[in-house]
């Protein structure tokens, strides 16, 4: 009878050991080193914030073809658009998205900010996309001083990108919007429309916006970003997700990579449907659809990829700083590529902005 019980409870002991290290399998401290990921369990809900941009063709796509909700199984995807990433970075903040596609600077001002605890980028979505387009009779920077430049949000991405090359060209600029050139933040509907009637002398917009300025507008591009950066590539949108989400439900998370993955996948493989899916979303987010050539020019623009091309972030964040945007901007630890890197089957660069 002894030996009974003593078989049973160490059969128990064993059972719950296993248990155990089933559970913990993917668990890590939450400690200034690693990210936790303590739970496999899929939430019930997902939240997710993109912008009705081209720049955004991944979601824009995976949303509207219903890829994301097919990788996502049971768990309802719900969904908020934004005009820009400061917005959605404070949505998060709030509570009132679990994850979003938003620019670098974004990610990093909302990273400094929260002290590298409120969120990681867990992927790439975007490189390239963004350039100044203005009058035509404007025809180098220097005849830019006392003009009117419109970008879509202060501390945006194109903000900084556009103050920053402001800079570089011996401008000096006031975060209020105010020095040698007017630099004027406000939604890119408006500054089309702005743009038209003269009322401003240009603007530093992502896709589908520059087409738009140029072929719509009668503009023409004195800056393509691409042309500041080696190799023309520079991470133009990724995908945050809050920490709390990505430590309560990795199999989510990863999930979402998986639809994100494959919606990318099919839009590089027939780019001409992509187009058509993308564009006929568009409409539908944005109640107008836009011309074929711009939506062909547009995409000729931009690279889909969840390539974080994080190579350029600590630039981003280094321009952001200069600026006067972020104080100190330390973004190590704002990478968290281990799911993406399950996803892929291989390691992703972080440049060693990852948790050691």
């Amino acid at each position: 009878m002894h030996r009974k019980r003593l078989t049973s409870t160490l059969l128990l002991v064993s059972a719950a050991l296993l248990l155990t290290a089933a559970c913990g399998g993917r668990g890590a401290s939450t400690d200034a080193g690693t990210t936790k990921v303590a739970s496999t369990s899929a939430a019930g809900q997902l939240r997710l914030g993109y912008f009705a941009n081209v720049t955004h063709a991944g979601p824009v796509y995976g949303v509207g073809t219903g890829v994301f909700q097919q990788a996502l199984g049971t768990t309802k995807l719900s969904t908020q658009i934004f005009n820009a990433g400061p917005a959605a970075v404070e949505a998060l903040f709030a509570g009132a998205i679990d994850a979003a596609y938003v620019g670098p600077n974004p990610a990093i001002n909302g990273f400094v900010k929260s002290k590298g605890e409120a969120l990681r980028i867990v992927a790439g979505a975007t490189s390239g996309g963004a350039s100044l387009v203005v009058k035509p009779e404007i025809t180098s920077p220097a005849q830019l001083k006392g003009k009117r430049i419109a970008d879509p949000q202060t501390g945006g991405t194109q903000d900084i990108a556009l103050r920053s090359w402001l800079a570089g060209q011996g401008f000096k600029e006031q975060l209020d919007g105010s020095g040698d050139v007017t630099i004027l933040a406000q939604e890119n509907a408006a500054t089309l429309d702005l743009f038209k009637a003269g009322r401003i002398d240009g603007a530093w917009v992502p896709e589908p916006w520059a087409s738009r300025l140029v072929l719509d507008g009668g503009g023409k591009v004195l800056a393509d970003e691409k042309s500041l950066w080696p190799g023309g590539r520079f991470v133009t949108t990724n995908l945050i997700v809050s920490t709390a989400f990505l430590t309560e439900h990795p199999a989510t998370v990863e999930a979402l990579l998986r639809g994100q993955v494959e919606a990318d996948r099919q839009i590089n493989a027939d780019k001409a449907k992509a187009q058509t899916v993308v564009n006929a979303e568009l409409k539908k987010l944005t109640g107008k659809s836009l011309q074929p050539a711009v939506i062909a020019r547009a995409f000729a623009q931009i690279e889909i990829t969840e390539d974080p091309v994080a190579s350029s972030l600590k630039t981003a964040a280094d321009h952001a700083a200069a600026i006067g945007l972020t104080k100190g901007a330390d973004v190590k630890g704002i990478y968290d590529l281990r799911l993406l890197g399950t996803v892929l089957g291989r390691t992703v660069d972080d440049a060693g902005l990852g948790r050691s």
